[in-house]
């Protein structure tokens, strides 16, 4: 049978795949995708989209027992497990039905099977009906990332979960232990601590939410214990001792190790690049440390080969993927897109209090050599954060004192994942300090604390 031939293969078809085919089709390319388990992978049937379905019944489950601070009654409340799962399912479906239609839509051929690359140029797909041939001049690596797995720490499903097991949780945790604390870590933390799970978590790093701006992190962190986490920072586990229906689990904190009881261990330390089956080292293409070495385009180095996404390494975020498919479908058409820059991304935690922010941290603004102007704000400012009865927060902005250069946003509250893109926008337009201060922000609206912490910097500051 003669190789079925396109002008673009894109395998995989998580945000990074599915956007880069439909941008390709747009712009007239004979685009094929290739998938060998669910369209729209991890990000909508296993990360972002679920987690977030989950998130939101835990949250909706916390304001009902804050009911009476309200003004309202309600009484015996309780949540149904399986029917929460069963709703973070359903949205997940949904959405993944939804790529499916606008695949179909923009006239993308989708492939179901596991390609591999036995030439430049060529994709050998093995699906249930045997091997397909597909030949393109440009293939797109967007296979995405999967779960880190240390050795003595692995998942079992029954007493220690990853992610997966985590969204489709056979029992409710009574004692949790988190080990990591970085988004996907937390998240879970959250949303099984605020059920009720008592929930543990470790982190390595000497702060929760490593990534974020130290003072953010403080904050966070004093919410968490609030609501009665416990946690361990500098702290590794060396060892999990496996039972019947227990954990013990080998701390190890300033020299010292522990040994705490737990029911059921959250594995968050990390991903590890989709990289294997793939014939990458046969074509060339550079491999370091599970990922795919690309330069600011996405190019691996080997012609015709391109790389996007969590594959190519951080930050491991489904909007990153998305724009870089979108960059390169538009260079393989010929086009002249601007590379897509790590610091104007923006990263979100959905925790609570929910997390966000973008640019250089204060640390790292000044160790790349500015002097910096920082502006911060609380919630407990602000009116429309009091109405809501979410006056736990702080909006805290990093400006080069020189230019006046928004340097870096960060932000811990209520909506501050809907609220950052104001200054990912500012960033984007190279907004200046002096823009910031003379834009109008309406009233009351949470946003107007990033305009306070904007004029806070500047000694500006009206309502603090």
């Amino acid at each position: 049978m003669a190789a079925k031939s396109f002008d673009l293969i894109v395998i995989g078809s998580g945000p990074g795949g599915y956007v880069a085919a439909i941008r390709a089709a747009q712009l007239g390319l004979n685009t094929a995708v290739v998938e060998r388990e669910h369209l729209g992978g991890i990000c909508l049937n296993w990360g972002c989209i679920p987690t977030k379905a989950m998130l939101r019944s835990s949250e909706v489950f916390h304001l009902m027992e804050r009911a009476k601070e309200f003004g309202l009654k309600a009484e015996k409340i309780d949540y149904d497990l399986d029917a929460v799962v069963k709703r973070s399912r359903d949205v997940a479906g949904q959405l993944s039905g939804g790529v499916k239609h606008l695949l179909k839509k923009n006239k993308v051929t989708v492939i179901m099977g596991e390609g591999t690359i036995p030439a430049k140029g060529k994709v050998s797909v093995k699906t249930d009906k045997g091997t397909e041939e597909l030949t393109a001049k440009n293939i797109i690596l967007a296979t995405g990332a999967r779960a880190r797995e240390l050795p003595g720490l692995e998942a079992d499903g029954d007493l220690v979960w990853t992610y997966k097991h985590a969204l489709k949780p056979a029992r409710m945790p009574k004692k949790l232990l988190v080990i990591g604390s970085g988004a996907i870590g937390i998240e879970f933390a959250s949303f099984y601590n605020t059920l009720g799970a008592d929930t543990t978590v470790v982190e390595v790093m000497d702060r929760v939410l490593p990534v974020e701006d130290a003072e953010i992190s403080a904050f966070a962190k004093k919410q968490f214990l609030k609501q009665g986490m416990t946690i361990m920072e500098k702290a590794m586990v060396k060892q999990l001792d496996r039972g019947k229906g227990k954990v013990t689990a080998h701390i190890e904190t300033g020299g010292k190790v522990e040994e705490h009881e737990f029911d059921t261990v959250i594995s968050a330390v990390g991903i590890v690049g989709n990289v294997e089956g793939l014939g990458l080292e046969a074509l060339g293409v550079k491999i370091d440390r599970t990922h795919v070495v690309t330069d600011e385009y996405c190019r691996t180095g080997v012609d015709g080969i391109w790389a996007i996404g969590d594959i190519a390494g951080a930050p491991w975020l489904a909007h990153k993927a998305s724009h870089e498919g979108v960059m390169v479908a538009e260079m393989i058409a010929g086009g002249h897109p601007h590379p897509v820059k790590p610091e104007s991304i923006a990263g979100c935690t959905y925790c609570h209090p929910q997390v966000a922010s973008v640019g250089y941290t204060e640390a790292k603004a000044k160790e790349l050599g500015y002097d910096v102007k920082v502006g911060r704000f609380p919630f407990i400012g602000n009116g429309k954060a009091i109405a809501l009865g979410e006056q736990e927060g702080m909006i805290k902005t990093v400006f080069d004192a020189k230019t006046g250069e928004l340097l870096g946003a960060h932000m811990v509250g209520a909506e501050v994942t809907e609220l950052i893109q104001g200054y990912v926008v500012g960033r984007q337009l190279e907004t200046t300090e002096e823009d910031l201060m003379n834009t109008v922000f309406p009233h009351p609206t949470l946003s107007e604390m990033m305009h306070e912490s904007v004029l806070d910097a500047y000694d500006r500051v009206i309502h603090m």
